[in-house]
């Protein structure tokens, strides 16, 4: 059986796809690009707006254009929130998160008539999306350690998606990444919904660096990375481990939607300005040569000039290297989306567009910074996009062009930076190690 799927959404939405093509393999099928001529088409839907669930509807519809005759199931986020919204008449089957039993049987043809087959996930405990250790396309691998959220900002959907947080234990864990180190990965990056959250369901409870401390006793992989933590989960005792640590890389994702007290308070985040400049800056201290990102909303209800000029010079003054910029789009379901203020859609592109190109600027300057030192690139198994050569990502997440063999894919080499393209350092290896 023919089997194609399409993802949308994020790094946990990836690891659930990655999870669902490696569970189908060993039933036997054969997973094909989504294109025409599978016999079944599987749409893992993002529900974070509600752009994102019509988008979901489209590739549903698309897929039934494809082969009129296949199966198409609908399943993530945009099936779980709203499970008859998703049930058009081109889905035979809506499959909610954490049923990967009733999604193989959906994909076998043996839930017959039952087209919706949801739970709430806000009485769940365990995480059960597990087993990835096929990442098509991709050198590094990612391990979800880490499932739901119990923080309720006021602009997202997801702990009523993705249930409550809750922890993979660490013999799990650890159990895992040896799967994946036996695979040939040479990098994992841990991921969840609510990274930071880690182990406070546990018995006994456990902290995040507790668990990187016990994976780096064993160190299956030679690189890890995290994905990303909110600003007040990035501790001094986190950085002390990350500066101390040979095998996680230098390099923190941490979003921090704004700038401006006021408004994190209208989006419910539990910090302030202040420490955002605390958090940075001593990241910045701590690991001098740390790839510093972040997530930032542009336009976010009632958000006005003042305000918006505050986040833009928060985060010009900050050391973050890049960004991640979200317009704001409306989310029904959230409190956000039933606040006063929402602004017209040319504000809202026009600050993307300027906190964008502060992104790129700070993100040419901080690769800049690295010409004519060395560092340790990762190579990727396929060629860069736009130039064809060789590529892959530093320890500290510089992306790198260089020239070389194909045979150097899914090995870390060093190389010498030579100059900056388009944002991204160019260089020629050294060696192979």
């Amino acid at each position: 059986m023919r089997v194609a799927i399409t993802t949308l959404g994020c790094k946990v939405n990836q690891y659930d796809s990655a999870s669902i093509e490696t569970r189908l393999r060993q039933e036997g099928c054969t997973v094909v690009p989504f294109a025409p001529g599978a016999d079944v088409y599987i749409v893992n839907s993002c529900s974070v707006t509600d752009r994102a669930d019509a988008e979901s509807r489209q590739l549903a519809r698309r897929a039934r254009r494809f082969a009129p005759q296949a199966r198409v199931i609908l399943t993530g986020c945009f099936a779980q929130t709203n499970p008859h919204g998703a049930a058009i008449a081109e889905v035979d089957h809506v499959v909610g998160l954490s049923r990967l039993p009733d999604l193989v049987r959906a994909v076998k043809g043996e839930l017959g008539e039952q087209r919706i087959v949801v739970n709430d996930l806000r009485t769940a405990r365990r995480v059960t999306t597990l087993g990835a250790d096929t990442f098509t396309g991709q050198t590094r691998a990612f391990l979800k350690i880490q499932e739901g959220c119990d923080l309720f900002c006021t602009f997202c959907i997801v702990p009523f998606a993705r249930g409550a947080s809750r922890s993979v234990p660490p013999r799990q864990v650890l159990s895992q990444l040896e799967m994946l180190a036996e695979r040939g990965f040479q990098e994992v990056v841990l991921t969840g919904v609510h990274l930071g959250g880690y182990g406070g369901d546990l018995e006994p409870r456990l902290g995040l660096v507790d668990l990187l401390a016990m994976i780096a006793e064993v160190s299956p992989v030679p690189r890890l990375r995290l994905s990303s933590l909110d600003p007040p989960e990035v501790s001094g005792e986190l950085l002390s481990f990350l500066r101390q640590s040979p095998i996680f890389c230098p390099h923190l994702h941490v979003p921090v939607q704004a700038g401006c007290d006021t408004v994190l308070g209208r989006m419910r985040r539990k910090y302030d300005a202040a420490l955002i400049r605390e958090m940075a800056t001593a990241v910045r201290a701590e690991l001098p040569d740390a790839a510093i990102g972040t997530d930032v909303i542009a336009g976010f209800p009632g958000e006005s000039d003042a305000e918006f000029e505050e986040t833009y010079e928060l985060l010009e003054t900050l050391p973050f290297t890049y960004f991640h910029v979200f317009p704001y789009s409306r989310r029904t379901g959230t409190t956000a989306a039933k606040l006063p203020g929402h602004l017209p859609p040319a504000t809202i592109r026009a600050r993307a567009q300027r906190l964008r190109r502060l992104g790129e600027r700070k993100q040419a300057d901080f690769a800049r910074s690295f010409v004519g030192s060395r560092l340790r690139v990762l190579v990727e198994d396929k060629p860069d996009g736009q130039s064809g050569r060789l590529s892959g990502y530093s320890r500290n997440y510089q992306r790198v062009e260089l020239s070389g063999s194909p045979a150097l894919a899914n090995s870390e080499i060093e190389i010498v930076a030579a100059a900056v393209r388009g944002g991204r350092l160019v260089a020629s290896p050294i060696s192979a190690q």
